[in-house]
């Protein structure tokens, strides 16, 4: 794996590129997310097949909802974008490839990537070496989410981001990492963006709630999370998240739940492939 100044991309951030590939690679079409540039930035050792956390039927699920999630959230931003939306704000952006992938939708768009110093250092440099460049209307803005003094609103601001004008503002697989009250410092601080903003925000429910056959899977997940040093934080029942983000100040808010996605990108599928359900959902808040 390429690697820059001692930086190297988080290991989920790595997981969640490699899952989009996979999904290319082993599942029929038609494929809800088409995204192999993450496994090009990644550029793995040949064996990442056989890596445990890439066995194809056992991490099934898990790649249908990480590719389902990543679908919701870029369609989206294509809609906002038809209504005249041109800011995107992805926080803890990892190896998000929109703007590589679409260039005839994120040309049109402010994206503003938020993430670590290192891992985005790593990735800036990976994006030039493969010929893609960082484009004038691709900010990458690096944030320590945990060092003092660092906050995420400033920098944003400070790479051209207009408060006075509405965004979409996406956040996916982050919120499990993070305190109660740092996720909900976080929401008040989006609700207070220009009116018709949008945020799109994944969470973790509590693990007794998930399907039977799902919880060993997502208690192995916990486990690798915790043994990484990033141990999952924060789980919530869709009634807390959603009154979490009426407290912060959003105008409307709705859960989606796995079955909406699922019945959204997977309805009649003849392989069965569909995310578990009760695991990993969204919160949808407008301003």
């Amino acid at each position: 794996m390429a690697e820059n100044s001692n930086t190297i991309p988080d290991s989920t951030a790595v997981r969640v590129a490699l899952w989009r590939a996979l999904h290319v690679e082993v599942d029929p079409s038609p494929h809800v997310l088409e995204d192999e540039i993450g496994l090009r930035l990644v550029a793995p050792d040949d064996g990442w097949h056989s890596r445990p956390d890439m066995d194809p039927h056992f991490t099934r699920r898990f790649r249908a909802s990480i590719v389902a999630r990543a679908r919701f959230i870029e369609d989206l931003v294509v809609e906002q974008a038809g209504r005249g939306v041109i800011q995107y704000v992805i926080l803890g952006a990892g190896l998000d490839t929109l703007a590589e992938r679409r260039p005839e939708i994120a040309s049109g768009l402010r994206i503003f990537e938020v993430d670590q110093p290192g891992p985005q250092a790593w990735k800036r440099q990976r994006l030039i070496e493969l010929g893609f460049g960082i484009p004038g209307w691709l900010r990458l803005v690096p944030v320590d989410f945990e060092a003092a003094g660092w906050s995420w609103w400033e920098r944003l601001a400070g790479a051209g981001f207009d408060a006075g004008r509405p965004a979409v503002v996406a956040s996916a697989g982050v919120s499990m990492y993070l305190t109660k009250n740092a996720i909900a410092a976080t929401l008040r601080q989006i609700a207070a963006l220009a009116p018709e903003s949008t945020l799109a925000m994944t969470f973790l429910l509590p693990l007794e709630l998930a399907d039977p056959e799902e919880r060993p899977g997502l208690q192995l997940a916990e486990k690798g999370a915790r043994a990484s040093g990033t141990p999952f934080i924060s789980f919530f029942t869709p009634p807390e998240i959603l009154a979490l983000a009426r407290e912060a100040g959003f105008r409307e808010v709705q859960h989606v739940s796995a079955a909406d996605l699922a019945q959204r990108y997977f309805a009649g599928r003849a392989d069965g492939l569909r995310p578990p359900n009760n695991s990993e959902e969204l919160l949808l808040a407008t301003t």
